[in-house]
């Protein structure tokens, strides 16, 4: 008799999790990312508020060197009426009239030491105002600034716990499902789905092994998000067909790259170029290689709901059945 294809059952919800807590975790870094940014910004404000202040207790301290200088000319002038002062002889002749040309200066000398005198007072008590002030809005500065900085780092340290316990729950659930990610089977930054923008700065083809996620597929690897979601697709596979996905290629470094493009050239993208590159995409086997099989026709209908899908060009040109990629965006949707 002949094996009938599956039937499409209706896709149960993700067995293990993975994607639910793989996005409360990116959520998680979303909001310790904002968190972090207002901080910076609150500390960039407070930069520039104490820019200003300095400024302006720098202005202060000039107004006061000048301030020292206006009063150097009253010192004087007070030393010299000291020396002649208006008395005796001098003041008498000066209100009858008849006063001399040393009486009429010293008259003048005391005139212009009172007006100079009078306008340092007047300096003086608005130098001392705006130095209060400066000194009242400086306190008021700091204190506010303290305390927004501590609220900010308190949230943040929350928000940082929270994320690092998604991602231990994460990474746990995946050891659960056979994904070995170190020598001794722990969770470790590998499959981290917040390091993936540490991953996307490394060249196509060219990321370090450390920052790749072991699939339950011995011996393959991909970026984390991808890998996760694909352990997820994986899980619903197995429910639908009672086995792994077959996988026969996923990241593939740049030599690799360079080897399969040369070995079958019109079926691999040009070095550098290729999605194996970014470690987002998987050539399956077991079925699915065959174009309609039931695998094939499950995988298509079912693979976005984990963020996988067939690409257009692989449906004619060139035609790979077995090629699949992952879009985090689909993902999302």
């Amino acid at each position: 008799m002949l094996a009938l294809p599956a039937a499409a059952a209706p896709p149960a919800k993700d067995p293990a999790n993975l994607t639910e807590l793989r996005k409360q975790a990116e959520k998680s870094a979303q909001e310790l990312e904002s968190a972090t940014k207002a901080l910076e910004q609150r500390r960039a404000k407070i930069a520039a508020s104490e820019k200003e202040l300095t400024t302006k207790l720098h202005t202060l301290e000039q107004a006061e060197q000048q301030l020292a200088e206006m009063r150097r000319p009253v010192s004087r002038m007070a030393e010299l009426f000291y020396q002649q002062p208006i008395g005796g002889d001098g003041i008498i002749p000066f209100l009858a009239g008849d006063a001399g040309a040393g009486t009429l200066r010293a008259m003048g000398d005391a005139s212009q030491m009172v007006a100079v005198r009078q306008l340092a007072v007047e300096q003086t008590s608005r130098l001392y105002q705006e130095t209060e002030r400066l000194a009242a809005e400086a306190q008021e500065l700091r204190a506010g600034n303290l305390l927004a900085e501590a609220q900010m780092a308190a949230e943040i340290d929350t928000l940082r716990q929270r994320s690092d316990k998604i991602v231990k729950s994460l990474t746990t659930a995946l050891v659960k499902l056979g994904i070995k990610i170190d020598k001794v089977g722990r969770a470790a930054l590998a499959c981290n789905p917040l390091r993936i923008t540490t991953a996307a700065d490394f060249p196509n083809g060219l990321i370090p092994s450390n920052l790749l996620c072991p699939l339950q597929q011995r011996g393959h690897m991909l970026r984390a998000d991808a890998a996760i979601a694909f352990v997820s697709l994986n899980e619903a596979y197995k429910r639908q067909f009672g086995r792994q996905i077959c996988v026969t290629d996923a990241y593939r470094s740049l030599s690799e790259q360079q080897s399969v493009y040369y070995r079958r050239p019109g079926f691999a993208a040009v070095p550098g170029r290729s999605n194996h590159g970014w470690g987002l995409a998987v050539d399956l086997c077991g079925g699915v290689e065959r174009f309609r099989s039931a695998e094939f026709n499950w995988l298509e209908k079912n693979g976005k709901r984990y963020g996988w899908f067939h690409p257009d060009w692989a449906y004619s040109s060139p035609f790979e059945p077995w090629h699949w990629e992952y879009d985090p965006k689909i993902d999302l949707l």
